[in-house]
């Protein structure tokens, strides 16, 4: 659940950084915006999910 939080805040703040440098205008980020609102509904929701896991794991586990 934290992990989800944070990739949310994270994303948030780039589509707004992004719409407000011009780089991304309002009507591309709602369709973005809701292409994830709904393929968060399909089935593939699990497997993104697993998949965005065991990235972050991945990436917590490498000691610099």
């Amino acid at each position: 659940m934290a992990i989800s939080l944070s990739v949310v805040l994270l994303l948030a703040i780039i589509l707004v950084v992004l719409m407000r440098s011009g780089s991304l205008k309002a009507g591309p980020a709602i369709v973005a915006v809701l292409f994830g609102f709904f393929l968060a509904s399909t089935g593939m929701a699990p497997s993104i999910n697993r998949f965005l896991n065991e990235l972050a794991q991945t990436i917590n586990s490498i000691s610099f």
